[in-house]
């Protein structure tokens, strides 16, 4: 079954504390991205394991193979069970990062993600950074090269997921944030699914923030959450 992801889009480490306590039973994984992370560094990932919880880090690595090697075994920790890099940044880096992770010790080895293209952006984006190819389109070419290089899955939005789970092989991981319960503001994302409709498609994890971190009732609008990705 499709495992629910909390981002813990939280400015600082002292309101971690009070989002897991909230969620205490139905959320057991949580994404750490730049914000938190930036603000309590590798702290802050060991005080979310400490509690028994998983962790997605979601630092979207993109620089040349050497850094980006160097950053994967720096990041690597117990309980980082999830690490992103972005694909645009090519199948060389892409295999330093697999082979670095492949490296780590059992207790500490992550499993990458490559970012194909991020969900707050449209077609029109895409004209503006040059890319000639169709949303669709650019998203396989880019997520084929990065399994083929070495990733264990890709970060994709919820409308390329059916694409990409006939066309990659089986067993890749298929993580998709832009998901949203009916009904709920789209914020800033462009291209977005009911949590039902994700993991129809075939998603393997859904990354869910601020429909659960701004209810009233986080637990409970993580349990619908959860009901609606059962159903």
């Amino acid at each position: 079954m499709a495992k629910l992801i909390v981002a813990l889009d939280v400015p600082s480490p002292a309101d971690v504390a009070p989002v897991l306590a909230a969620l205490d039973g139905p959320v057991q994984f949580y994404k750490i991205g730049l914000e938190l992370y930036c603000a309590g560094g590798a702290d802050v990932v060991r005080a979310v394991t400490a509690q028994g919880r998983r962790v997605f880090l979601d630092l979207k690595f993109h620089d040349i193979p050497r850094t980006v090697e160097r950053a994967v075994r720096s990041a690597a920790q117990p309980g980082v069970e999830l690490m992103t890099l972005h694909a645009a940044g090519g199948r060389a880096m892409i295999a330093a990062a697999a082979a670095t992770a492949r490296a780590c010790p059992p207790d500490r080895r992550p499993r990458l993600l490559a970012v194909t293209v991020l969900t707050s952006l449209g077609e029109d984006d895409l004209t503006d950074l040059g890319v000639t190819r169709a949303m669709d389109d650019q998203v396989l070419a880019l997520a084929r090269m990065a399994v083929a290089a070495g990733a264990d899955g890709v970060v994709c939005s919820p409308r390329e997921v059916a694409r990409l789970r006939a066309e990659l092989p089986a067993g890749t991981l298929l993580v998709t944030p832009g998901v949203r319960p009916a009904g709920a503001d789209m914020g800033d994302q462009k291209r977005t699914a009911t949590p039902g409709e994700a993991v129809r498609a075939g998603a393997t994890h859904l990354v869910v923030g601020r429909p659960v971190l701004s209810a009233p009732d986080p637990a409970a609008a993580a349990a619908a959450i959860l009901r609606d990705m059962s159903a």
